[in-house]
């Protein structure tokens, strides 16, 4: 059997090519929308992708299964458990508890372990040349190494109320029925990692085993004493804040994502051709530089996002594809660069990225204002605005600081004075530069605290 992790850093996500070397077929689960990769997997390996499937309808990223099967002609495998609402609206053969898939000598059967989302599946492998029983599992966002999926996201990202009680008890159930009578050698998949906002508290190491996670993860004491209100309330209680493009991606990955094909390159702008189009109003300007070469001189009305592994989420902060319709003129140095970064955007399913330019030399100019902690105290402001996560906020943050997500302050702008000057900061300034001038871009006043959170406490 051959066994490959891909691993998405910037997402923290995982996708599976599992193929038969005898056979030479392949099956993929939870593929991002790129794809590229796994048909060089499948190149370099001898082996034909011959069907794509995924755990469930995902929140965090964009579905590639419509993508691969174009390209490959896969035959699509998708989950028909949840109940009618949450069924998926493209066609694929639905799979059921104990469904099976088979890749030659491999098979893949499908376990439906609720929780996270009531549709969701997770997988057993076992490969039919060593054994005949399975001694792999891909959870999906089920179980991760030390932690397990959250069941707030249909609330937080899909217009739920109050299901988070209810998938709460369901993951409860799914430990108990699917997870715990495995035997302890058989080895677990999840599909993110650290720095996944699908947990609160995920481990960095890849795999896991059952026998482990019965042994040291958190929830196993009370499984163990069958204590389902303690595991209740221990699991819903601290969980990370969910970005607000999440919807969206729900929205899409149930309905099928636009299958993107085959593209034509980015096209290079001239900067006369770059400035008419932002002087119409047709194009916006994204800064891929990081925070102190935007602090030295941006373009006017420019987003940034920093080119690099949180790039597809930072861009999802602050471009909404279902009601900003402009084309996007990104920095980049050529073609490649900028070729690459579209795609890492195809990845939150902003697809906008038509042109590129290798320089802001000619174009409208714009400085970002900024002030020093020490003169904070001497600053005039309407809001102090801490773009942190919860727990970063409940940790420590400025005296009369409001917090409001970066991943969800463009969809807040209501939580702040409509006219007023803002005073910004995140932890070290990263994320402030993304979020603020997509704040600028949306009318507010924004003043942006060098060095952020972290050089104010330093001067404390």
């Amino acid at each position: 059997m051959l066994f490959e992790r891909i691993y998405e850093e910037g997402l923290s996500q995982a996708s599976y090519f599992i193929g038969c070397q005898k056979k030479g077929t392949a099956v993929v689960v939870d593929a991002r929308r790129d794809i590229q990769v796994y048909l060089d997997l499948a190149a370099k390996n001898g082996m034909d992708i011959v069907a794509v499937t995924e755990t469930h309808i995902h929140a965090d990223y964009l579905s590639g299964t419509r993508e691969l099967a174009q390209a490959t002609g896969a035959k699509i495998y998708i989950s028909g458990e949840g109940g009618e609402d949450w069924q998926y609206g493209f066609e694929g053969e639905r799979l059921i508890h104990d469904s099976t898939i088979s890749i030659g000598n491999i098979t893949l059967t499908a376990q439906h372990t609720p929780g996270h989302t009531p549709e969701h599946l997770s997988f057993l492998i076992t490969d039919g040349a060593v054994s005949q029983e399975p001694g792999y599992m891909l959870t999906g966002d089920f179980v991760f190494v030390g932690d397990l999926g959250r069941p707030d996201l249909l609330d937080e990202a899909a217009g739920g109320v109050d299901t988070r009680f209810e998938g709460a008890k369901q993951l409860f159930a799914s430990l108990k029925k699917s997870f715990l009578p495995l035997p302890d050698y058989v080895q677990v998949f999840p599909a993110h990692g650290s720095g996944s906002p699908c947990g609160k508290a995920l481990g960095a190491v890849p795999t896991t085993t059952v026998g482990y996670e019965r042994a040291n993860a958190w929830w196993s004491e009370y499984l163990a004493n069958d204590d389902e209100q303690g595991f209740i309330d221990e699991l819903l209680d601290g969980q990370p804040d969910a970005h607000a493009y999440f919807a969206r991606m729900k929205k899409e990955n149930k309905e099928g994502p636009a299958v993107i094909g085959k593209l034509s390159l980015v096209e290079e702008l001239s900067t006369d051709q770059a400035r008419e189009k932002l002087a119409d109003g047709s194009a916006i300007f994204v800064d891929t530089r990081d925070q102190d070469e935007v602090h030295q001189g941006t373009v006017e009305g420019a987003l940034n996002v920093p080119a690099g592994p949180k790039a597809a989420n930072f861009a999802a902060w602050v471009y909404d594809p279902e009601k900003q319709h402009e084309d996007l003129i990104v920095l980049a140095e050529d073609e490649q660069a900028a070729d690459d970064f579209r795609k890492t955007l195809f990845r939150t399913g902003i697809d906008a990225v038509k042109y590129f330019v290798p320089t802001i030399e000619g174009l409208p100019a714009y400085t970002p204002e900024l002030i020093s902690p020490a003169e904070l105290e001497q600053t005039s402001y309407d809001a102090l605005v801490d773009v942190r996560g919860k727990s970063e906020y409940a940790d420590g943050t400025i005296p009369g600081a409001q917090q409001l997500s970066g991943g969800s302050a463009l969809w807040r702008q209501d939580e702040l004075p409509e006219n007023g000057t803002l005073v910004t900061f995140c932890q070290s300034g990263a994320r402030n530069t993304v979020v603020s001038n997509g704040l600028r871009r949306a009318g507010f006043h924004v003043i942006e605290l060098e060095g952020s959170y972290a050089a104010w406490a330093a001067q404390q």
